[in-house]
């Protein structure tokens, strides 16, 4: 780029460096760059595959020649840390940054990839002050989400001086936003719309069973497939069903085959996928594993997956090249109740079809409802006959079903993608960081509510509220008002110190930090109760509340039937089991007192819950885990908790608290959270690094289908050496449950099947009445280890009610074996008596 700034050389410099790179402009792309070089806003919002991506590596280029500081916005961490490293490999890793929340890396950079609520939160503290010149918001769409669109709006409100280029594919009218940022800005806004594909799309609606429909677009060389689903559930029993006909020649399965044999599928759910990708068939939905997202994604980029069955995802930033969408429905259940798809939800998923560069034209196609498809086929085997056709009964859609049908496909193509609404609230934080900018409060904060897209009513309803916090802050004294003696004004002034992004980056934190300091570090369970206060600071993984709640009433409905209550007892006692919350007492006294000396935290609540805790008692694997709660669908969002206690655990938790039970505990989650899917902590690990971000992107860049495996389980020997006890003591606790099937199947491999393992406990249980299963009974004052090059040998002792401490395991662990599957393998050699 020129210096100083010359727009017709920014635009040549940038034109002739794209068609050199092989992708010269479109005519909008043109269009776009002209207008951000002379200084306009842009809103961009062309259908998918017309290069939105291009445009805004143009806009950073040009705010990088202007000596500007830029922001890209995306609404998810995933999206962030791909751009990220797509403009660290354009610019340059001095001149790329990246923070979401819980990452950042050289965040002073003149090119920042952020989550858009840390902009927000960053132009409600400093304003139109804010260091920034220009802001690109990909997936702009989001401004009209209830949740989260708040802070797509908030910089549009708040940085008078910035360069905005919005994007999205569906934005539908956007006349009334253009004019109303050309009125914040004093810059022209130029709207680019109404863009022709470059891969032209045709639509229609199969009547023929699902699975006729997918092998005649096969058959007509219209692969890959993507068959859309609304439930994780559905997308997996989809590709189970297509597993019957012949999805990929044996030629493409033989390759596919020879790619993925060093792959590690490690859980139940991955041997599952394993079979369906040998057959061509991918899955791709939120609650796998990143590892086997990715290596979806990565087959299906080669053109080897031929069909992949997933949910809506897709359409957000998610990198699968196909050719044809095939939607299983038109309507979706939105966590409230069933309803038809949006235009701009349908548009969302039907633009990714057709893959620029490889596809003359792409295909959308809708599955007629089940009860229509089986109607028509009944009706095509009655023929012509009149007299059967008017006896025929039609079957009736199912209970609950919301019309739908050609038609709706059909007004859902013409429609153009609805209005953006505004979703704008007022927090806690909001009005903290508006105070921490100082100057005119008041003046600032009837700005911001008075002056944004909502109607008139909704603002009133806005400054209420605003005000209702404002009183509680100052009732709290985080807040004062005095009068200036120079001038007499009043002065709206805070009186702590907030930490930047305060709201963002586990904005508990403080509060777990108050509660370590009231914890017996004394206590047997302190490293339990450490975790345990860090979990409740932490977002809920629901599936798994849920699925710890079904098994805890079926546990408690059993032990109730054995004491003979009623069914009416059961049920009413029953509303009161819940999924497991230690320390629920203790942190709700705890953060009620908090709150009312930090009354920010209003925003916030605790959530007492038991996942890392629940498995480590339990002295579960991952897999085990999964497994015991039937989680295989959710796998992906329970490694995702895990991966976030394990970098929360590390990052609060005080370095003098970190007791040596604690930091083993910390290196055992890390490393079953490494061998599970060693991509989860590999990514945030290298960006802790700034130095490892250009190799990172360039390993990302030429990456194989399958990823290197994990380091060596036992490079870890503190990690390792829990894996062990927990493995050793997995078997403690079901010997002390008499749960002689579930050893046999642990250890039939060992030769210690289920009748061995109850003829060894019977010899013991004839001298003690109990098995010891608490604190000290899994301490490592229990356990020996003799640790060999190839084999460690360990001495597992019982905790018997008479302490005599002569009964235990011994057993031998396979270093080797345990390297390659990634878990402790343990050979039980004898349960008895020394």
């Amino acid at each position: 780029m020129p210096s100083p700034f010359d727009p017709d050389a920014a635009y040549e410099a940038f034109a002739s460096w794209a068609e050199e790179r092989g992708t010269p402009l479109y005519p909008a792309q043109d269009e776009s760059l002209v207008a951000i070089v002379s200084g306009e806003n842009v809103i961009l919002s062309t259908p998918t595959g017309t290069g939105k991506s291009l445009v805004a590596v143009g806009a950073h280029a040009v705010a990088l020649a202007k000596g500007e500081r830029s922001y890209y916005t995306a609404p998810i961490k995933a999206l962030v840390s791909e751009k990220f490293f797509d403009l660290v490999e354009i610019f340059g890793a001095e001149n790329v940054g990246m923070v979401t929340g819980d990452s950042s890396v050289n965040p002073d950079a003149p090119i920042v990839c952020a989550t858009a609520e840390i902009l927000a939160n960053l132009a409600l503290r400093h304003g139109p002050e804010t260091p920034v010149g220009q802001v690109v918001m990909d997936e702009f769409h989001f401004y009209a989400e209830a949740d989260r669109g708040w802070a797509w709006q908030t910089p549009l409100l708040t940085l008078p001086r910035a360069q905005f280029v919005l994007m999205s594919a569906t934005l539908g009218d956007v006349d009334w936003l253009a004019t109303d940022l050309s009125r914040r800005t004093g810059r022209e806004t130029t709207v680019i719309t109404g863009v022709t594909r470059p891969v032209p799309l045709s639509y229609s609606y199969a009547t023929t069973p699902i699975q006729e429909t997918v092998e005649e677009l096969l058959q007509t060389h219209r692969a890959p497939v993507y068959i859309v689903h609304f439930s994780q559930l559905a997308a997996v029993e989809r590709a189970q069903a297509l597993s019957s006909i012949q999805v990929a020649s044996r030629a493409q399965r033989d390759e596919i085959a020879e790619l993925i044999g060093p792959f590690r599928f490690t859980t139940a759910f991955g041997k599952t996928l394993a079979r369906f990708i040998r057959m061509g068939i991918g899955v791709h939905h939120a609650g796998m594993l990143p590892k086997y997202r990715r290596l979806v994604e990565r087959l299906a980029q080669r053109g080897l997956l031929r069909v992949i069955c997933g949910t809506d995802t897709l359409g957000v930033g998610i990198n699968v090249p196909i050719r044809t969408v095939l939607l299983s429905a038109l309507t979706k259940f939105d966590g409230t109740r069933m309803r038809q798809l949006t235009a701009r939800e349908f548009h969302q998923i039907a633009g990714r079809a057709g893959r620029a560069g490889f596809d003359t034209a792409g295909t959308v196609v809708v599955q007629a409802p089940e009860h229509e498809t089986e109607n028509l086929k009944a009706l095509a085997k009655l023929g012509d006959d009149p007299k059967k056709r008017r006896k025929f009964v039609r079957k009736k859609a199912p209970e609950g079903f919301v019309s739908w049908g050609e038609p709706s496909f059909e007004k859902l193509i013409a429609a153009q993608p609805e209005k953006l609404t505004s979703q704008f609230r007022v927090t806690h934080a909001m009005v903290l960081n508006t105070i921490a900018r100082g100057g005119d409060v008041v003046a600032n904060m009837r700005a911001l509510l008075e002056d944004n897209h909502e109607p008139r009513a909704r603002q009133r309803e806005l400054l209420r509220q605003a005000l209702a916090i404002y009183r509680t802050l100052r009732t709290a004294g985080v807040v004062e008002q005095v009068t200036d003696a120079t001038t007499g004004q009043t002065l709206i002034r805070l009186t702590v110190d907030l930490q930047p992004n305060f709201a963002l980056n586990q904005p508990l934190s403080p509060f777990a930090l108050a509660v370590y300091e009231l914890l017996d570090e004394e206590s047997p369970v302190f490293a339990l109760d450490v975790v345990s206060v860090t979990e409740a600071i932490l977002d809920d993984p629901r599936p798994v509340l849920s699925a710890q709640q079904f098994v805890a009433r079926g546990e408690a409905v059993a032990a109730m039937k054995a004491e003979g209550l009623d069914y009416d007892q059961r049920m009413e006692l029953l509303d009161e089991v819940t999924h497991p919350k230690p320390l629920e007492g203790l942190l709700g006294e705890a953060f009620a007192t908090y709150r009312a000396s930090q009354p920010w935290i209003g925003d916030f609540d605790i959530s007492p819950k038991s996942v890392v805790r629940d498995m480590y008692e339990r002295a579960m694997s991952f897999g085990e885990y999964i497994a015991f709660y039937r989680l295989a669908r959710s796998e992906g969002l329970v490694l995702r908790y895990l991966s976030d206690a394990y970098r929360t655990l590390r990052s609060t938790v005080p370095d003098e608290l970190k007791s040596d039970d604690l930091v083993d505990l910390i290196e055992w989650l890390g490393e079953l959270v490494r061998q599970t899917d060693s991509s989860v902590l590999d990514e945030w690990e290298a960006l802790v690094d700034p130095d490892a971000v250009t190799a990172a992107a360039e390993r990302e860049e030429e990456a194989p289908i399958v990823p290197p495996a994990p380091k060596l389980l036992t490079s870890n020997p503190r990690a390792f050496r829990i894996l062990v006890r927990n493995e050793l003591f997995r078997r403690v606790t079901l010997a002390a449950r008499e749960a002689w099937e579930e050893l046999g199947e642990l250890d039939a491999a060992s030769g210690f099947g289920a009748d061995r393992w109850a003829t060894a406990m019977d010899a013991y249980y004839d001298e003690h009445d109990s098995l010891g299963i608490g604190p000290h009974a899994r301490s490592g004052a229990l356990l020996i280890l003799e640790e060999e090059p190839a084999v460690w040998r360990a001495r597992q002792i019982f905790d018997d009610p008479a302490g005599d401490h002569d009964w235990g395991i011994t057993a031998e662990i396979d270093l080797a074996a345990s390297n390659e599957a990634g878990a402790a393998v343990v050979r039980i050699l004898a349960v008895d008596q020394l």
